[in-house]
């Protein structure tokens, strides 16, 4: 910096600074937790379908199609014309829509199906787990003492979670279903790490969803996954309603809205903090499950679903000690990266990374 910059009075330097906005819904915390919130939807309206008719695969594909539509109309002019943006990145792109899209959301979906909505995405919530596991044997590494302990206390979560002594006996079906949409997790996260600033973040999402309907609907027409729809009406705590009701929420409330909201946050707080307040998701499809669906997970469920979360809080707080200080390798560099997006929930419209968030 020119020396004299350094004769500038502080006051005057103060003038100078943008004041920062104030106010809980200025801060950007707000917006995060909005994003939660509505992201915790999506179990109880795909349930309230699952419920009435429809397969996993045809409420997924209801909401991958209407929210790719939905964000189309913001997404063309964001491109702004630059359409071979879409070329170079089509690998992207084509893994975005197959795994963090298409795969996950559906294997999520058939977990729900079979088990309470708060289980199920406690069981997505191991992908974190899965990474540094991974990482583990793939390194050859044992990780720092406080990842341990995180991993340590959500697998014992899980163990929990599963209630495995308890009077009601959990679907094991639904459980693979559920940590098969952790492994999905867990890769999206692995193919997120690298850096890609070319895409504007609206134009990775609608893409994405379009590639993960086209796969679905591909996937009906040729027999290899089941596809049912009903008009019957769902039920949504006391009301009975129609059942584009259901579908409007699912996508509008809980994919289109929720992946707005979770940009805005990310830019607002930066992804680290923002990817700390998503975890408020889980709270909140306990919440929204029990008061629109009637469920709730017991009491030593909810107990696991506490130690899964705290896990995961733990390896967060390891990953964030980690990056503050100079990586000694390469394998450690690509570690912290991967983990960086080790909370990012749901990899559809979770808050964007950090490379995607920017302009």
């Amino acid at each position: 910096m020119p020396a004299a910059n350094n004769s500038i009075p502080a006051t005057a330097k103060d003038a100078r600074q943008p004041r920062p906005a104030t106010g809980f819904l200025a801060s950007g915390l707000g917006v995060a937790l909005f994003s939660s919130a509505v992201f915790g939807l999506s179990g109880s309206f795909g349930k309230a379908l699952l419920e009435t008719g429809w397969t996993p695969g045809a409420a997924v594909t209801a909401r991958l199609t209407g929210a790719a539509l939905i964000l189309a109309i913001p997404a063309i002019p964001a491109l702004r014309g630059r359409w071979h943006q879409l070329k170079d990145n089509w690998i992207t792109i084509l893994l975005f829509g197959l795994i963090g899209v298409a795969a996950c959301q559906l294997f999520y979906f058939n977990a729900v199906e079979r088990l309470s909505v708060g289980v199920a995405l406690l069981l997505e919530y191991l992908a974190p787990v899965l990474i540094v596991l991974w990482l583990w044997v793939a390194s050859r590494r044992r990780p720092r003492p406080l990842t341990i302990a995180g991993t340590l206390l959500s697998l014992a979560g899980l163990v929990l979670v599963l209630d495995l002594t308890g009077a009601v006996k959990i679907d094991f079906v639904g459980v693979l279903w559920g940590l098969a949409a952790a492994v999905c997790l867990a890769i999206y996260f692995f193919i997120t790490a690298k850096e890609n600033d070319t895409l504007p973040p609206i134009v990775l999402a609608s893409s994405g969803l379009l590639v993960g309907a086209a796969l679905m609907w591909l996937a009906a027409a040729t027999g290899l996954l089941p596809m049912a729809f009903s008009t019957a009406d769902t039920k949504l705590g006391p009301w009975v309603t129609p059942w584009w009701v259901s579908v409007a929420g699912l996508v509008v409330l809980a994919t289109v809205l929720a992946y707005v909201s979770g940009v805005m946050a990310a830019r607002a707080l930066g992804s680290k903090v923002a990817s700390f307040v998503s975890l408020t998701e889980v709270l909140f499809a306990v919440i929204w499950a029990w008061l629109l669906l009637g469920e709730l997970p017991g009491p030593i469920q909810l107990l696991g679903g506490a130690l899964i979360v705290g896990g995961v809080i733990l390896v967060r707080l390891d990953e964030l000690r980690l990056a503050s200080q100079v990586q000694p390798d390469a394998a450690a560099s690509v570690a912290a990266k991967v983990l960086d997006h080790a909370n990012d929930v749901e990899p559809l419209c979770r808050t964007a990374p950090e490379s995607l968030a920017k302009k």
